[in-house]
């Protein structure tokens, strides 16, 4: 039976399809692995994918990715499998996820998978029942076939869950200390950036920040990049739909996860406050 600390991709037997218990969708979630390959264009540092690896994913077989996603669905609508599949209270499909192994969007195929997934519920009488969610990076989302099948999500229904762990500013970096989005997502990336691909993305469709924060060697995020986190909020809050906040449920696979450790949920609440006094909306998943 699946659990909110296991989201195998393997669960199903399937190449592209798996399903999971979601904490922050609130029940089953069918995920889309366009990433089979294991390779991302970040690396963040509480990624739980074994074997991470900096890179594209292969080609999709798009056939392949319809018949999975319509036997999974098949399956999920016996109540028999769902009993197997997930505790009760979860034992319902909330989405079908764009998730899996790396960043969704860097597959060229991405757009066609977004007809499909519209195509399969459809067949299955679940559009506009079954949400469909893209969980996204974001750093694609300045190429016109990104925007383009954002748009056509947008019009679906769907919704985008969008990475801002952290936020860099100038005189963040230095030597032995490297800028936040480097130390927790392995990229070089400035607030500016940030802000132009998130509202870029809130444009063409319903968007939530999604933020993992955690203890780093025992310490919460500084006091600083709290600060920074938050006046980025500010700026960005007539974009986003709201924030989906959240700790670490499942233990990383990078070389880092032992500097890694839960935060106490009093400090997420309290983070949770002053997002709130922003006047955003916010979901907490400790």
């Amino acid at each position: 039976m699946l659990t909110t600390t296991d989201h195998s991709r393997d669960a199903a037997g399937l190449r592209y399809v798996y399903p999971v218990v979601s904490r922050r969708a609130g029940g089953i979630s069918i995920g889309i692995n366009l990433n089979p390959n294991n390779a991302c264009n970040w690396r963040c540092v509480y990624c739980q994918v074994p074997d991470l690896k900096r890179g594209g994913p292969p080609p999709i077989d798009l056939g392949l990715l319809e018949a999975e996603l319509d036997e999974l669905l098949r399956r999920v609508a016996s109540a028999d499998f769902l009993a197997e599949l997930a505790p009760p209270g979860a034992r319902r499909i909330v989405d079908v996820a764009f998730s899996g192994n790396g960043e969704p969007t860097s597959a060229p195929e991405f757009g066609s998978a977004v007809d499909i997934v519209e195509r399969v519920l459809v067949r299955h009488g679940l559009l506009g029942t079954v949400k469909i969610r893209l969980i996204t990076n974001g750093s694609l989302v300045d190429r016109l076939r990104v925007r383009a099948a954002l748009a056509r999500l947008g019009q679906l229904g769907g919704e985008v869950w969008f990475k801002v762990d952290a936020v860099s500013t100038k005189g963040t970096s230095s030597g032995a200390s490297p800028a936040p989005t480097f130390r927790v997502n392995g990229v070089r990336l400035n607030a500016d950036t940030m802000r132009r691909r998130l509202r870029l993305c809130g444009g063409l469709v319903p968007t939530w920040v999604q933020t993992c924060v955690f203890e780093w060697d025992g310490s919460p995020p500084a006091a600083t990049e709290v600060a920074a986190y938050l006046d980025f909020l500010a700026s960005m809050k007539d974009a986003v739909a709201g924030v989906l906040l959240y700790g670490l449920a499942r233990p990383s696979c990078q070389p880092e996860a032992g500097r890694l450790g839960r935060l106490p949920e009093i400090w997420l609440a309290e983070l949770a406050w002053k997002i709130e006094k922003l006047g955003l909306t916010v979901r907490v998943s400790p």
